[in-house]
């Protein structure tokens, strides 16, 4: 079976074949298994394989994008003749091209990322087995009366990117995971909560019983919610969601976005954006994060950089098409898939963390919402205004009093953001490193 190496090579011949001025090609090929049990049964296993075939070809200032899962020779050369076919047609965009050579990137051994686990794939059985424990420990738990689910998964994965340019480099990446839902409550009353645990070397994942019985205690927990009343409170985004916000900021910052003219952060370049002493950093070399890449999608090396640095924003997420509508540089953030155009995302994430405890925002609040669940959205992007639905529990006199679900909690991202107080209570294993989040005075309607 031909490697992924020599697939990516035949695609850019049957391009320039077939007329294309430069292209590229993206292929990936995994597997993946997956178990799922409910009521101590087993209600879903899966398995797949498959491959995925992207060729990106450019003629003048004309890009079209072909995808296929089919590697037959025959095949290459019709996606290569249909891709350029369609860049013919399509509009002139100057912000189209690969990378200059001179820009590629030359550190490409992946292997001190650790970003694979060299142990042997799971068997089936395996997983079952971890799946019902965790089920097991939430059903343990007083309170408990069913589960949502319990499940575990597996896969592998192994990407290759080349270009007319002169790059070419792959990867493999591994992830294991496992996750249980929990209910409490009967009828009308029921509520639910969950856990769970995704990393990249099986050795590192929490153990089921751990997941399953922390489902458990954060249902039970939630039995009795009801309605918090109207009115200005601080609001504590717990640690499981307050990545939501730094997510916001990251979008708002982003060069699709800001080249639109679509972000309420637009004209935020050197200005504060989060509060004095503050800084989101970015490490796209973090061992062990399914995250981490030397290079990016477009084959230009990544570094770690400051994207707020002491409160101020220090730069926007950028890719080549982006950097080119700014008049700007990429900062190796290009992402795709085989069947899409580059577009910027960022990779590992974290957030200076505070010098106080969960529990010491809690007392410093006195009477709000501690956050611990989001529903839905509405969000402008282009003002800032937020509003989302929340569950969590009131905090009366510094203390938890009661669950609370069925609210509101409304503001504005510029305001929330300049004035969060960081916990220290993030796990430096996500991808996205941020504490808990009190946020001193948002709009509640609940009661």
């Amino acid at each position: 079976m031909a490697s992924l190496q020599d697939l990516t090579a035949r695609l850019l011949d049957a391009a320039r074949q077939a007329g294309a001025e430069a292209a590229d090609a993206l292929v990936v090929q995994g597997t993946q298994l997956s178990i799922e049990v409910r009521q101590g049964r087993l209600e879903e296993a899966q398995r797949s394989e498959g491959i995925d075939l992207g060729l990106r070809v450019l003629f003048g200032q004309r890009q079209a994008v072909v995808s296929s899962s089919d590697r037959r020779d025959a095949t290459l050369a019709a996606m290569a003749e249909r891709a350029v076919a369609m860049a013919r047609e399509a509009p002139e965009d100057p912000s189209v091209g690969l990378a200059d050579p001179a820009q590629i990137a030359r550190d490409l051994d992946a292997a001190r990322l650790e970003i694979e686990d060299p142990a042997e794939d799971p068997e089936p059985a395996a997983l079952e087995s971890r799946a019902r424990e965790a089920e097991a420990a939430a059903l343990s738990v007083r309170g408990v009366t069913q589960t949502v689910s319990a499940s575990t998964g597996w896969t592998r994965r192994e990407v290759f990117l080349a270009g007319t340019n002169g790059f070419a480099s792959g990867y493999r990446r591994s992830d294991h995971g496992i996750s249980c839902g929990a209910i409490s409550g009967t009828g009308t009353g029921m509520e639910r909560d969950y856990d769970w645990d995704s990393r990249v070397f099986f050795a590192d994942l929490r153990s089921p019983e751990e997941i399953g019985r922390t489902a458990g205690e954060r249902a039970a927990a939630r039995e009795g919610s009801r309605k918090p009343r109207t009115g200005t409170f601080p609001v504590l985004f717990d640690e499981r969601i307050s990545s939501s916000l730094v997510g916001h900021l990251l979008s708002a910052i982003n060069g699709a976005a800001i080249a639109r003219g679509s972000s309420f952060l637009r004209d935020a370049m050197g200005q504060p954006v989060l509060p004095d002493g503050l800084s989101l950093t970015e490490d796209p070399h973090r061992p062990r994060s399914p995250a981490s890449r030397l290079w990016d999608a477009e084959g230009l090396p990544t570094r770690p950089r400051a994207l707020v640095e002491d409160g101020r924003l220090a730069t926007w997420v950028l890719d080549l098409g982006s950097a080119r509508r700014l008049g700007l540089e990429s900062t190796g953030h290009a992402a795709r898939s085989p069947g899409g155009t580059p577009s910027p995302s960022v990779t590992n994430i974290a957030l200076t963390q505070g010098e106080q405890t969960r529990e010491d925002l809690l007392r410093q609040m006195g009477t709000g919402l501690l956050v611990t669940s989001l529903i839905g959205s509405t969000i402008n992007p282009n003002t800032g205004d937020y509003s989302r639905g929340a569950s969590g529990f009131w905090i009366e006199n510094g203390e938890i009093a009661f669950p609370v679900n069925e609210c509101t909690i409304a503001g504005n991202l510029k305001d929330m953001l300049r004035r969060i107080v960081p916990a220290n209570d993030a796990r430096p294993w996500l991808t996205r490193v941020v504490p808990s989040l009190l946020v001193e005075s948002m709009t509640l309607a609940g009661d």
